[in-house]
């Protein structure tokens, strides 16, 4: 940084880490403070700017804190000359359909996602484009370097228009289920609240809603179905009632987690085996995207069914753009974020990707979810760290490993191939923790991999062992 960014950084008082790998995230009023906020919005609408538009679709979550941040960033767009749409209250993929559908396809989401209720933060569409990485590291330079800069008054048009009854009937009419189905479905009091449940029923399914109260508190259970303790209820649900299947939402909708109809949680790497095999039965020799955390048997069913496997970075933003970049048909990976491009405009979607799994399902005639194959593997592990230093002990793993006669995918920290199965270890771009992932061909292998990365983490720090 120069001595103006750094001045300006010390007189906003900026933390640095808001600016995420695919979004900007933090606490609300402390890291997002509203001269944050209102800055934020500046330097956004000066990148809308640049690419010679002139409005921004607005749309946030259920979070207490979401009307503030609302008004905050709008404050600075418009101190740009910059046009508003606000959708008020919307699931995410709501707000990338409207950059389908509206006079604008640069968008801003006011969410928190599944972090804790006192967090929010800041999803940006530019021309139908997930800012990622360097992109949000312009957002925070743009903001040093034109903090001061003199605020002019312009007369800009604000309209609140409703996107969710057209985001409705799209799905309703791209998904034909052949037979009713019996589900349940989890909001977690997010924003999967204000319209899932509708949405399922107009497929014509019965649903029994669980948590799908508005309320940002999350007075329930934290709005993660990644997690496996966030799923219980869904799951007794689905026991309790006979269901067909249930399906939970995270805090702004855009991650599914799906529950068998005998109460086994489906992991998304999984679901995506069914998903590639539907897509692929239609179109053959397509592309599609995966993250570094998925299981190997997720490349070996998109070879078997003609398909071209493609792994990516981990992020929602990383996967968007290797879409594009390959034109795959679908992409997905671990923590729940899927993206259908064959049928759908290829953004991740909770909701649209939960009813083209019922899809499926209706179509067949013994469930589909319990031929899925598996192999011995553990759920995401969390190292607590720093996030000054997560990068750091990726590094030094990375430089360290010598063992021979694997094969090393450094694509995103270190996923390392084993001939019965691997191990990956990487450092989370949303939270200051190390993410560590096994899959083995049997237990024992999965123990004799898990204890080499322990081994390999303990010559860095004794206390990274303890996992």
């Amino acid at each position: 940084m120069n001595s103006t960014q750094l001045e300006n950084k010390k007189i906003l008082n900026l933390n640095e880490n808001i600016f995420r790998a695919y979004d900007i995230r933090g606490i609300a009023y402390k890291d997002l403070s509203k001269d944050v906020v209102i800055n934020i919005g500046r330097a956004i609408a000066r990148k809308v700017k640049k690419n010679n538009q002139n409005q921004l679709i607005i749309g946030r979550d259920g979070r207490n804190s979401s009307p503030d941040m609302a008004s905050f960033i709008k404050t600075g767009i418009s101190q740009e000359g910059c046009n508003i749409i606000d959708l008020g209250i919307v699931p995410t993929p709501a707000l990338y359909f409207a950059t389908y559908k509206l006079e604008s396809d640069c968008a801003i989401m006011i969410t928190g996602s599944h972090n804790p209720s006192n967090y929010n933060g800041f999803k940006i569409v530019i021309n139908n484009q997930a800012l990622s990485a360097e992109e949000i590291q312009e957002i925070k330079y743009s903001i040093l370097d034109e903090y001061r800069t003199p605020v002019k008054l312009q007369n800009i048009e604000e309209n609140q228009i409703e996107i969710l009854d057209q985001y409705l009937k799209s799905i309703v009419n791209n998904i034909q289920l052949k037979k009713p189905l019996n589900i349940v479905i989890d909001c977690g009091n997010g924003v999967a609240s204000v319209i899932a449940k509708e949405v399922f029923e107009k497929l014509g399914c019965n649903v029994k809603p669980l948590f799908c109260e508005l309320d940002g508190n999350f007075p329930n259970h934290h709005p993660d179905p990644s997690k496996e303790e966030n799923m219980q209820d869904l799951i007794s649900e689905v026991k309790r009632t006979s269901a067909d299947l249930g399906l939970a939402f995270d805090g702004d909708a855009d991650r599914l987690g799906v529950v068998s109809s005998s109460g086994e949680i489906i992991s998304a790497d999984r679901q995506m085996i069914l998903f590639s095999q539907d897509v692929l039965r239609v179109s053959k020799g397509g592309n599609i995207v995966f993250d570094v955390k998925c299981s190997k048997l997720l490349p070996q069913a998109i070879r078997e069914k003609g398909g071209n496997p493609v792994i990516s970075k981990t992020g929602h933003s990383f996967i968007k753009k290797k879409i594009q970049e390959v034109n795959a048909l679908l992409g997905g990976e671990m923590s729940g974020h899927i993206f259908f491009n064959d049928r759908w405009p290829g953004f991740d979607d909770g909701i649209y990707a939960g009813a083209r799994l019922l899809e499926i399902i209706s179509q067949s005639n013994e469930d589909p979810l319990q031929t899925i194959p598996k192999l011995f593997t553990t759920p995401e592990i969390n190292i607590e760290v720093t996030d000054s230093n997560k990068f750091q002990i990726v590094e030094k793993f990375k430089s360290n490993f010598k063992i021979k006669k694997t094969e090393i995918i450094t694509i995103d920290g270190i996923r390392v191939e084993f001939k019965n199965g691997w191990g990956l270890l990487r450092a989370s771009n949303t939270s200051a923790i190390l993410v560590l992932r096994f899959e083995a061909d049997s237990k024992n292998a999965l123990n004799e991999i898990s204890d080499i990365f322990k081994k390999e983490l303990g010559k860095i720090d004794k206390k990274l062992m303890n996992f």
